[in-house]
């Protein structure tokens, strides 16, 4: 049987594609591809082998946003290298009126954020495999404590002897 090896892209409706692309530009640092003017654009992350990661198509500023929790996509989720990322991603997102929650789900730690026309997604930082302890068989869903987790798994914590 075929077997997906990773997600290579997320294609997403906008009713401004300039609107939300600097504000995945913002957010991200995502670097554009190509540009069919005010109908699409594709945008590339630093650190992507990806042609591109995220396509933002125009569907126009009358189009319906999002029903909250209803059938369909419910987000996406960015990955961070480290914990000091994802802080830096907290304080900016704050910034941008955008952050909406964090949760610790013992594997990862989360931010939840909305873009401009409300679309839901996730920045996490997923913790070393071999610390995923009683998590690695669980889903669960916590406060997060994020100056813990970045005094914990930061590059300045002091390593588990």
């Amino acid at each position: 049987m075929a077997q997906v090896t990773r997600l290579n892209h997320a294609v997403l409706y906008v009713s401004d594609v300039k609107r939300s692309q600097d504000f995945y530009q913002k957010a991200f640092g995502f670097a554009v591809v190509d540009s069919m003017g005010e109908q699409a654009v594709f945008l590339r992350g630093a650190d992507t082998d990806n042609h591109h990661d995220l396509a933002l198509m125009s569907v126009g500023p009358n189009a319906p946003r999002p029903a909250p929790r209803s059938v369909g996509l419910y987000h996406l989720a960015w990955q961070v290298a480290t914990i000091e990322e994802l802080a830096e991603m907290a304080q900016r997102l704050v910034e941008m009126d955008a952050l909406g929650g964090m949760s610790d789900h013992g594997v990862s730690k989360s931010l939840y954020a909305k873009d401009p026309d409300g679309i839901e997604f996730e920045v996490m930082f997923e913790v070393p495999r071999d610390q995923w302890g009683e998590y690695a068989e669980r889903a669960v869903v916590l406060p997060l404590d994020l100056d813990r987790e970045v005094k914990r798994f930061g590059k300045a914590a002091v390593p588990a002897t």
